[in-house]
Order: structure tokens, then sequence, then C-alpha cells
């Protein structure tokens, strides 16, 4: 009996295990979404793996600092002396234009147009697939891109090879979005606080998602039945399939396609800064890496065994001229990313629009 007793006071002065207030996680997601952090920041925080790269080790380190000294006040000295891992160099994977087109080839209906927003206007995966209706304007042949890599806001090509397309595209959705109104349903996430400012902006027509889901879900705190956008695993689903069947064996993912644009676009003779500009970098050196992948193999350099072979730049450029004289094709000028420069010719799928005509080059004659 008196031992119970003892044990029972002790208990009663025991300090609880749970003490009041919002738990630790919780303290972070407010702290991020405080400061409008992205949520992709916030999932990354929060996660915890082993054997990862140089780059999961450097976030996992940002994510201690965040911890110590934006939620838990502490000032710790010690964690800026800590040396953070070097992160490789990796040259983008870069495809041609012939290649580009072969994927295309192998898709249809809203997959090629995401695809092809993706390399025509050089578009992450989820800038393309977060747009809005209201985010494009096919009369400027204009995109504009909403909070992208950093919170910031660009300015990107439309490409007329996609305007036809897109249209017809868009003219179906607002009749889905027609019925889905008048079935009750019709919403759409709003970013941050909009839904308090405008309550019924979450059902107008400008605001919905120009690649929407199939399926409708139920928002938990407000009741609302919504449409997510087209979910990015899908899209990344649908390219490596698309590679396989046009038999492509370099890795390609979605975000090759940016790094085709921002190539293709400096072959065609535009200058770095207008590059850098639609890509959306806020450093110029990080579109200084394009440099180094144009259509230059091995940096320019002649192999001595191509000079032993008797082909040499010059020499394979003559093996290519026609029995005419004609010179090999080759762009002049700035070109657009969505046409075939060297073949003359549109990419398959595409739908020239009315008024824009494909030019094929004449064969140069040899002057008598």
């Amino acid at each position: 009996m008196r031992g119970s007793g003892i044990a029972e006071a002790v208990a009663e002065e025991a300090p609880p295990y749970r003490t009041e207030g919002p738990k630790l996680l919780d303290r972070i997601r407010a702290a991020i979404r405080t400061r409008h952090l992205s949520a992709r920041t916030e999932e990354a925080y929060v996660a915890v793996e082993r054997r990862v790269s140089a780059s999961t080790q450097n976030q996992a380190l940002s994510a201690l600092l965040f911890l110590h000294r934006r939620v838990l006040g502490h000032d710790l000295p010690w964690l800026d002396r800590l040396v953070r891992a070097k992160r490789p160099v990796h040259v983008p994977t870069v495809l041609s234009r012939s290649e580009v087109a072969a994927i295309l080839s192998e898709l249809t209906g809203s997959r090629w147009l995401m695809v092809a927003l993706l390399y025509g206007a050089g578009l992450r995966l989820l800038e393309c697939l977060c747009l809005r209706v209201k985010d494009v304007d096919l009369e400027r042949n204009d995109i504009t891109v909403r909070a992208g890599k950093g919170g910031r806001d660009r300015h990107t090509v439309l490409p007329l090879a996609v305007r036809g397309r897109l249209g017809e595209h868009l003219a179906r959705m607002r009749r889905q979005h027609d019925a889905d109104l008048a079935r009750g349903a019709g919403w759409v996430e709003l970013p941050h606080a909009l839904p308090r400012k405008y309550p019924n902006a979450g059902r107008a027509w400008a605001w919905q998602w120009i690649f929407p889901a199939t399926r409708q879900y139920r928002d938990r705190d407000s009741g609302q039945w919504r449409r997510h956008h087209f979910h990015e695993s899908a899209l990344q689903r649908v390219v490596r399939e698309a590679v396989i069947r046009a038999r492509n064996a370099k890795p390609v993912g979605c975000h090759t396609f940016r790094h085709s644009f921002a190539t293709h676009l400096l072959e065609q003779g535009y200058d770095i800064r207008t590059v850098q500009e639609l890509l959306g970098h806020r450093d110029v050196r990080t579109t200084m890496i394009y440099t180094h992948v144009l259509n230059r193999g091995g940096l320019g350099v002649t192999s001595p065994v191509d000079v032993v072979a008797g082909l040499t730049p010059m020499a394979y450029a003559a093996s290519r001229l026609g029995r005419d004289g004609s010179q090999p094709n080759a762009p002049r000028g700035p070109q657009r990313p969505d046409a075939d420069v060297r073949r003359g010719e549109t990419l398959p799928g595409v739908d020239r629009p009315e008024g824009v005509a494909v030019r094929r080059r004449e064969p140069q004659r040899e002057r008598e």
C-alpha cells in the first residue's frame, strides 16, 4: 500500500509529456506559409530520406537553418560552419528538332498540346500544368507565367503552331465548365487570400485551369466540388511512353524540352539575354550553360580521325552538295522554335495558322 502511494505521488508530480500549443511540424508549416514559400519547399523541408543527392543534402541543411532561426528562434553559429555538399555539374540533355518531331508525332489531343508548350514556350512542368485561362493571350501570342520559380512572373511566346489547337481545346473546356456549373460544381482552387476577397472568383471561367483533371474532388474545408489541374506524374508518364514509342535512347524527361527550347533559340541567332528573359532565369550564368550544348559536337573540335579520313567540316559540307550545286539547308536568321528550320516544314501534327505559309528555300545557283 505504501509503495503504491509513493508511485501515485511521483506520477502527480511528473510533468506532462504533451505540452499545450501547436506541434513542431505545424509551427514549421506556419512559418513557411507566412513567408509565402512554395508548396514544394514545404514538402521538402518536412521530409526525411536517406542516401540522397548533394542538392538534397544542402536542402536538408537549409531546412535545419530555417527550423532553428525562423521557427525556434535559436542562434547557432556553428551551423554556419557546416560544409555544404558540392553539387556536380551536369550538361543538360538536348533533343534535335527531328527528335522533338518524332516524340510529338506519338502524341494527340491535350497531351500533344502540353508537350508542345513545354518545347515551344520553354515552360517548366508545373508552369505548364498550372496555366489558367486568363494567362494565355491568343491575339498577341503571349503566355504569362504566374509565380514561377522564385515566385517571379514572366512573359513567354505562344507558338503559332499551337494557337489553333489551343483555341479548340479551350472551347471544349468551356463547355465542360458550363456543365459543371449546371451541376452545382465548377470551383477551382485560388491562390492565397483571393477567395476571401473575391468569393465567387473560384467559379469564374478566367480562373479555370487550361488543363484540368478528368475527375472532381470535394474540398474538405469549403465543401466545394473542384477540379485540380492535370497531375504532373501523369504528364511525366505520357512523355516517357512517347519517348519509348519514338525509339529515342536519350534520358528524356519533361524538362528536356525546356533545355531544347533554349538551345535551339541560341542556334537560331537569338541573343542570350532574350533567352534568359523567356526562361525566367535570375542570373545569366544559368542560361550560359546552353552555350556549351549548341549543335557543335565536341566543342566544335575536328577529330584527328576525321582529318585522316578527309572528313573535315569543309569537306563534309562539300559532300552534301547536290548535283545541281545546291548548298545544304541551314537556318538563316532568327526562326521560331515551333518549325523545323532545317527542312522548311512544320512539325508533325501541327495545324498551320491561316495566312502563315511554309517557305521552302530554293537551291542557290552558281555564279556565272
